[in-house]
């Protein structure tokens, strides 16, 4: 290369970042060093969870291998799973290739673990986007939870929650339990909604809350971008089972593909069941070679989380001292990635995915544009320039184009990669004369 790269304020030249721009990040950066020790620290301490798991567990070389056809006595896919499991406090484990998504995973492990006449109560409002169909509040004729007789309650968070409250409406909880509720689900993460992500210590008083109403109840939890911002997670105070998603935080931007559903053995082998079918459940499956990257990616994962966590601290910093409403503030507990900045127009909402697209080391010449996105009610526009397509522990940026024009941005492999996406979202919107940036 003809430039140099020795000295930064030549690198953020080289990328054509203006010097207020920089200036603005630099200086964000330099007032969050107490709270990015706090996140290494957190990083440090799972770092140390996952290496105990692979040692106690004896992980080979050859668990590398991989088998054909049925794939009867995978090692690979057992240790694999025996690892996960242990990681993440639970019984059992399924961790599969077959899971094409997280919402996937997230509705095999329902409809695993749900039965008709079972009601379904997500005590955490209205759940992501693409789990709307799953469940039947959006869509008809798709065999939804509804449509093979589950009934389906909702309890919202409580309005403008503040950051020592917990969030969770217990009256409400109360009420909306009955004779028929069979699983209390939480959405642990934002996903398009408005507000703080929930602690796991929020988490742990919810579960007790339920199960003195009713210790039958299952608790369930969507983990998504949630994994390892905490040293504990929902099977370790009390919740039954939790789902995900491989290519967000446990994946470590090495996974291919895949998600998994891990707690309880009975509920896991019920999960299996639906994954497959009865009667062969998790005995069957091939890894195709991926349980390489699937724990090597484990391996990575907490240390590529702190990354992508400083990352949404200096773009909350940044944008909320540009004058933008931002959740969560650095205020605020964090418990996912995710970092929501209102933008009130779709000008700045395109804009700002369009500089995340641009600082992407792929596709970074690809314009992303608004599309009807299958499992959104909105037109959506997404930047992710990834290794692995639709990998959102990437760096990458996306919001439904529908006032008040809401961008999540989220992930990075490396914390410098996250930050070099704020610069170069500023950049696009400065670029454009979107922000004013003094």
């Amino acid at each position: 290369m003809d430039k140099d790269f020795t000295d930064l304020n030549n690198i953020y030249e080289v990328f054509g970042i203006p010097d207020a721009i920089s200036n603005l990040v630099e200086d964000a950066e330099r007032g969050l060093q107490d709270k990015f020790s706090q996140v290494d620290r957190i990083a440090e301490a799972n770092q140390y969870k996952v290496l105990k798991a692979m040692q106690e567990e004896r992980l080979s070389d050859t668990h590398f291998n991989w088998n054909t056809g049925y794939g009867y006595d995978d090692a690979g896919r057992d240790i694999t799973e025996r690892i996960f499991a242990k990681v993440f406090g639970g019984d059992a484990a399924l961790v599969r290739t077959a899971f094409v998504n997280g919402t996937h995973a997230l509705a095999a492990s329902l409809f695993g673990i749900l039965r008709p006449g079972d009601g379904l109560v997500y005590v955490s409002g209205k759940p992501y986007d693409t789990l709307e169909e799953v469940i039947g509040i959006r869509g008809q004729g798709m065999g939804s939870l509804r449509e093979y007789g589950v009934t389906y309650k909702q309890v919202d968070l409580k309005p403008q929650y503040g950051d020592a409250e917990n969030p969770f409406d217990f009256e409400g909880i109360r009420d909306a339990i009955d004779e028929k509720t069979k699983v209390c689900a939480i959405q642990r993460a934002t996903g398009y909604s408005w507000r703080r992500s929930i602690t796991m210590e929020e988490i742990s008083q919810v579960t007790a809350y339920i199960k003195s109403i009713n210790p039958e109840i299952i608790i369930f939890v969507d983990n998504c971008y949630g994994e390892f911002l905490d040293m504990r997670e929902p099977l370790d105070v009390g919740c039954d089972l939790m789902a995900g998603s491989l290519i967000k935080n446990p994946g470590g931007g090495l996974a291919l593909s895949g998600g998994y559903s891990i707690g309880r053995k009975d509920l896991v082998e019920k999960v299996s069941y639906r994954l497959s079918c009865p009667g062969i459940g998790g005995e069957c499956g091939l890894t195709y070679g991926q349980t390489r990257t699937m724990l090597q990616g484990l391996f990575m994962a907490p240390t590529v989380v702190a990354g992508a966590i400083k990352g949404a601290m200096i773009c909350g910093e940044v944008f909320s001292e540009l004058g933008f409403p931002v959740a969560p503030s650095n205020d605020q507990p964090r418990s996912d990635i995710i970092q929501a900045i209102q933008l009130g127009s779709k000008e700045r909402l395109v804009s700002f995915c369009k500089g995340i697209q641009a600082a992407a080391p792929v596709d970074s010449f690809v314009t992303p544009e608004p599309w009807p996105m299958p499992g959104y009610d909105s037109d959506v526009v997404m930047a992710a320039g990834a290794f692995v397509q639709g990998s959102s522990i990437e760096l990458s940026a996306d919001g439904p184009v529908k006032p008040p024009y809401n961008v999540y941005f989220q992930g990075g492999m490396t914390y410098s990669h996250s930050k070099m996406g704020v610069l170069f979202a500023l950049k696009q919107l400065y670029k454009e004369g979107l922000v004013d940036i003094k």
